[in-house]
């Protein structure tokens, strides 16, 4: 009798406790709910905004647009390092890379010890028929000095409307000499898809095994793939190697494209998983444009997001065999939202997922076989490879980088004679990795 009374006062206690507990839970959640509800929080940024436009001290240098992009800018940046808030400048930019076309002079520039430096004069521009080589520094532009200016800034007063002069004066380190230049902004096309000399003629050598790099994932970079294996293909190509080293990713519809040149037509590419939905991309070309050619896919550590989608594809799939060292790892899936005033926002809305579920992100594609470069000989590759990049050194740096080796290219060459004779030996059905 008293255990039973003992327990029907335990069970009224663990009642009333759940009682009370739910309504504290409820009353927290409720409060929590209306704590995150847009009206005042938007009154709050809208009273701190009104204070810093009327009491900062140098508030009159200052406008409300200029503060709302400011804040847009670092509540975007806040969320990851791949979404952000772009004005109309920076969204036009934007295109301009992924469109692989704009009116400028040709030239990709960087910073290098507090100077505007040529990192690349790109093929037949008016930079490239005027003479200026990599490693040289623009010191002027229309008589203004470039020193202080934003490397932003430096490109967009570069870039303009064809067929528009600009003046730049430009030293050239390896010679001590100096001049000015005035050029004729043309249509800038950049190639997305190049050869060994980093051009667009993609010669075949005695051996047999093609050479395709890819730079980039633009609007064109598919169909220029297209052209270089016609090509290829018609001078009896019997091995491929596809470049996507320093290649920082680009368009996901590029990516599938790419991929789908390689696979037969229905084979899961890639898949997106985002907060509310999944999609999965297949192939829908006409099927492996090189159907029994085996393929080598070279990869780094600057090979990042639809480079990545391509390689990690094409390893799930045995289509090909990776090479170099393990990628970025970069596999979200940004899309861009176009805003009334000409700004964009970048936005992160999924992560990205080989065809056997691998996730991309933060873990990047390890190679199939490793080959590991360092850092001053991928310096001293790029250089030997970009047009005009040796003709700007001085005699001892210019003799040891075009003596450069490409370890890993050279590994890949190697890796196909084998299977090209294997498969020779042991007759046909077995060249495919």
């Amino acid at each position: 009798m008293k255990r039973r009374i003992l327990f029907g006062l335990v069970i009224l206690v663990l009642v009333v406790n759940a009682t009370i507990g739910g309504t504290i839970y409820l009353r927290s959640a409720r409060a929590a709910d209306e704590k995150d509800t847009a009206a005042p929080n938007l009154q709050l940024y809208a009273d701190v905004l009104d204070k810093v436009r009327k009491e900062y001290v140098d508030g009159k240098t200052i406008t409300y647009h200029d503060l709302v992009y400011a804040s847009l800018k670092g509540m975007i940046g806040s969320l990851d390092p791949h979404s952000d808030f772009m004005d109309a400048d920076n969204f036009q930019e934007l295109q301009d890379d992924t469109q692989g076309q704009f009116g400028g002079l040709g030239l990709v520039v960087a910073m290098s010890d507090n100077f505007v430096t040529v990192s690349v004069p790109i093929e037949d521009s008016p930079a490239a028929r005027a003479g200026i080589l990599s490693g040289d520094r623009i010191l002027k532009i229309n008589g203004q000095s470039a020193q202080k200016l934003a490397l932003g800034e430096v490109v967009k007063q570069l870039r303009g409307q064809p067929g528009t002069q600009v003046t730049i004066t430009v030293a050239r380190p390896a010679t001590g000499t100096q001049r000015d230049i005035t050029l004729t902004r043309a249509v800038i096309k950049m190639p997305m898809v190049k050869d060994i000399n980093s051009s667009s003629q993609f010669p075949l050598g005695t051996d047999k095994l093609g050479y395709i790099r890819i730079t980039q994932f633009g609007e064109s970079t598919g169909d220029e793939l297209e052209v270089a294996i016609g090509r290829l293909k018609g001078q009896g190509m019997k091995g491929l190697i596809l470049d996507l080293r320093w290649n920082p990713g680009g368009l996901l519809d590029q990516a599938v494209e790419v991929c789908q040149k390689f696979l037969p037509r229905g084979q899961l590419v890639v898949s997106t998983e985002g907060r509310n939905n999944v999609e999965k991309y297949l192939a829908a070309g006409r099927g492996d444009e090189i159907s029994g050619v085996p393929l080598v896919v070279l990869v780094n550590q600057s090979s990042a997001s639809a480079a990545e989608i391509v390689t990690g594809c094409l390893q799930d799939l045995h289509r090909a065999i990776v090479l170099g060292e393990k990628t970025f790892g970069k596999g979200s899936v940004q899309t861009i939202f176009p805003l009334d005033d000409g700004s964009a926002l970048k936005l992160t809305v999924a992560k990205y997922y080989t065809p056997s579920h691998k996730v991309i992100h933060e873990h990047g594609i390890v190679p199939t076989i490793y080959v590991p470069m360092s850092d001053a000989e991928e310096a001293d590759l790029i250089l030997k490879t970009t047009a005009g990049g040796p003709e700007s050194l001085d005699e001892k740096t210019r003799s040891r980088v075009v003596n450069a080796t490409d370890v890993q290219l050279d590994r890949a060459r190697a890796l196909l004679q084998a299977i090209l004779f294997y498969s020779s030996c042991t007759g046909p059905g077995t060249v495919a990795p």
